[in-house]
C-alpha cells in the first residue's frame, strides 16, 4: 500500500506545478495589453499640438484662377427651325439654347404660364401647332423643340 500512496503523491505534485506555471503566463499576457493601450493615448496627445503648430506658420496660397465655363459644342451648333417653330423664333439658324430662350421670352410676353402651376405652359394658337396639345410642362419643352430643329 505504501507504493500506491507514493504514486498518488507524485501525480498530485505535477498538477500543482502546472497550475503555478499557468498563472505567470496569464499575468505576462495581461501586462503587455495594458501598455499597448496606454501608448496610443500618449502619442495622440503629443501629435495634436504638433499639428496645430505646423498649420499656423503656413502661408495662405493664392486662390486658383477660375477658368471660364466652356459650353458644349452640340448645344452651340446653329440649327434651322421648322416652319412652325420659325413663326415664334424666326427663320434664321440658331443654337438650341437660344431657341429655348426665345420661346420662354414669347411665353412670358404673352402671359402663357399657368397661374396655378408656373411649370405648365398653356398654348396659344402658335404654340398649339408647335406642341400638338393645349398644355405642356417646362420639362417637355426641350424635347418638343428638338423635334423641330434640323
Amino acid at each position: 500500500m505504501a507504493v500506491k500512496k507514493k504514486a498518488a503523491t507524485k501525480k498530485a505534485a505535477p498538477k500543482a506545478k502546472a497550475t503555478k506555471k499557468a498563472a505567470p503566463k496569464a499575468t505576462k499576457k495581461a501586462a503587455p495589453k495594458a501598455t499597448k493601450k496606454a501608448a496610443p493615448k500618449a502619442t495622440k496627445k503629443a501629435a495634436a499640438p504638433k499639428a496645430t503648430k505646423k498649420a499656423a506658420p503656413k502661408a495662405k496660397k493664392a486662390p486658383k484662377a477660375k477658368s471660364a465655363r466652356k459650353p458644349n459644342a452640340a448645344f452651340m451648333k446653329a440649327l434651322t427651325p421648322s416652319a412652325v417653330l420659325a413663326e415664334i423664333v424666326g427663320n434664321k439658324p440658331l443654337p438650341r439654347t437660344q431657341v429655348v430662350s426665345k420661346i420662354w421670352d414669347y411665353i412670358k410676353k404673352h402671359n402663357l404660364q399657368n397661374p396655378k402651376n408656373k411649370r405648365n405652359i398653356i398654348a396659344d394658337d402658335k404654340l398649339a401647332k408647335l406642341f400638338g396639345k393645349k398644355e405642356v410642362t417646362m420639362f417637355e419643352l426641350a424635347g418638343i423643340v428638338g423635334k423641330h430643329l434640323s
